[in-house]
């Protein structure tokens, strides 16, 4: 194991990002300080309502309530944790923890999936990133009251048990119901390896958690072994983990002197620099960096750095546009607060956090679904940039700052086959069913397979597959629509061999059997196949 290197790095301990909410230092304890005549002023307004309110007030309530509301108009990402909370939030950011699997945020007074955790039981039934849970086996998670406290207590429980639930999904008019059998959960970083073409391996990041590096520079060692000089680090859908975790990959690549990220804030000692050691191991390697707009704050930290020295290309989408620090402070009462106090920016120096306003409270989270009625995902052409925010990377191409990572290569959404029976297909979760009953079926032919080729000897041929579960599916509910399935045939095959293969070989398998047809994969293959060189322009 290749030990960690501190790479010319002035670094607070413990940095790290929760779903989109980066840059977090975590353990440090409020100090009481003397009160400014507004705190007074604040202090005097709780003991007057406190004494001469016409009605019983609980202050404590009171203050619990008003503090969420006072940091929604510093920005989107600083944020209150009650002290019946913090000890759940923070098993999240532990090696592993018994429950559904997925990681959500409270948006609109319910519970959207922002991640499900690969390999996990949501993950297994069908649930989505942006699906809404409505009730979990019978409570209710909606409404003013919700809370992350309520959210833990439903969806976690003892490996094992069942939890039922109801969810929303935006392109379903009906609840769709999911039953999830609740298990441990690993929070491992690097879920898919193998080798895509000669010379080049694949490698899929899911989060930057705290053996992330460790698991990253495990897997290069892993595909070199195999004859990779090139690599395709995939990013999508990744939004955040441990900003060190990001420094360490990015160092890999880089020669020594290159400054990978520096953040700036109010205070100085919010303020950090990393720069490349010039011990890497990979400074020869080719490099190309996969975005969409879920990726995020580390995501962003170790694309940027990439991009901004000419060092690998970037295809896909523009990332989300995170870029901003905070401290984890514990409060008297065993709260938390994770305040903003810095901004990152990239070697060129742009700040990659896109625009927000205090107190437009929604408008923030739904900058992606603004970003796809635009028109971004399909065009590059529909992207609003910031032309005011103009940087130059080291090797002289122009870059822009202030809403994400654009990519060098732009690989849109692709819908090709589409149709409103495959969307009903995913999102009754029927392909995993069926994928699991063929698995049963043939069970005792499987043992021994090792490869997508030998499973895919094994189970029906296409035509047969695919009719078996339009069969299915008919019995369940969905009725055959053979225009849409005909349209929609490579989608579902691809879609159910893959849950197959997942079943059978595990995740990694399972990606690998997705991104065969998936366009930014075979971008990014092209791109290394053309391209000799390791860097994208020669810089002294």
């Amino acid at each position: 194991m290749k030990e960690k290197k501190n790479i010319g790095l002035i670094l607070l301990p413990l940095v790290l990002t929760v779903g989109i909410v980066g840059g977090i230092f975590i353990g440090r304890v409020m100090n009481t300080r003397h009160l400014t005549p507004a705190q007074e002023k604040w202090a005097a307004l709780l003991s007057l309502i406190n004494d001469e309110y016409v009605d019983d007030v609980d202050i404590d309530s009171l203050i619990e309530k008003s503090i969420p509301d006072l940091l929604a108009y510093l920005d989107p990402h600083s944020a209150y944790i009650p002290a019946s909370e913090l000890t759940a939030v923070n098993e999240d950011l532990s090696n592993s923890f018994s429950g559904v699997g997925v990681s959500f945020q409270l948006i609109n007074d319910s519970v959207m999936i922002v991640e499900v955790i690969p390999g996990g039981p949501a993950e297994k039934v069908g649930l989505m990133p942006g699906d809404r849970i409505v009730s979990a086996n019978g409570t209710q998670l909606t409404g003013a009251e919700l809370t992350n406290e309520l959210v833990f207590k439903t969806l976690r429980g003892p490996d094992g048990t069942k939890a039922h639930l109801k969810v929303k999904r935006s392109n379903s008019k009906k609840l769709l119901s999911f039953d999830v059998l609740r298990d441990r959960i690993p929070v491992n970083s690097v879920d898919a390896i193998y080798m895509t073409a000669p010379g080049i391996g694949y490698l899929r990041v899911s989060k930057f958690g705290n053996g992330t590096y460790d698991e990253f520079f495990n897997a290069l060692n892993t595909l070199k072994a195999k004859g990779a000089t090139k690599f395709i680090v995939d990013l999508r859908g990744n939004t955040g983990g441990y900003m060190d975790q990001a420094i360490y990959m990015a160092n890999e690549f880089l020669p020594k002197g290159r400054m990978i990220v520096y953040s700036k804030g109010r205070s100085p000692l919010n303020e950090t620099i990393a720069v490349a050691d010039g011990n890497g191991a990979f400074q020869d390697a080719g490099i190309s960096v996969l975005l969409d707009e879920y990726s995020a704050s580390a995501s962003e930290i170790f694309a940027g750095a990439i991009q901004d020295n000419d060092r690998g290309v970037i295809i896909g989408r523009r990332s989300f546009g995170k870029g901003l620090v905070q401290n984890q402070t514990t409060l008297p009462d065993s709260s938390a607060v994770r305040l903003t106090v810095a901004r990152y920016y990239t070697p060129s120096g742009r700040c990659i956090q896109k625009d927000y306003k205090r107190g437009a409270g929604g408008r923030y989270e739904l900058d992606i679904v603004e970003r796809y009625n635009h028109g971004e995902f399909y065009s590059q052409d529909s992207i609003k940039l910031d032309k005011s925010k103009k940087f130059t990377t080291a090797g002289g191409r122009t870059v822009y700052g202030g809403g994400g990572i654009m990519p060098d290569i732009f690989v849109a959404q692709d819908t090709t086959g589409y149709t409103s029976y495959y969307a009903n297909a995913i999102n009754s979760g029927l392909i995993q069913k069926f994928a699991f009953q063929v698995v049963e079926k043939h069970r005792p032919l499987l043992k021994n397979v090792k490869t997508i080729e030998q499973l895919n000897r094994i189970i029906p041929r296409d035509d047969t597959l695919l009719e078996n579960f339009v069969s299915f599916a008919a019995a369940n509910g969905i009725p055959a629509r053979w225009y849409y399935i005909n349209q929609s045939r490579s989608l579902l095959l691809n879609q159910i061999k893959s849950v197959i293969a997942r079943d059978v070989l595990g995740y990694s398998e399972f990606i690998r059997s997705l991104n065969m047809s998936d366009p930014t994969v075979e971008r990014a293959i092209q791109s290394m196949q053309k391209n000799n060189s390791n860097v994208m322009s020669k810089t002294k």
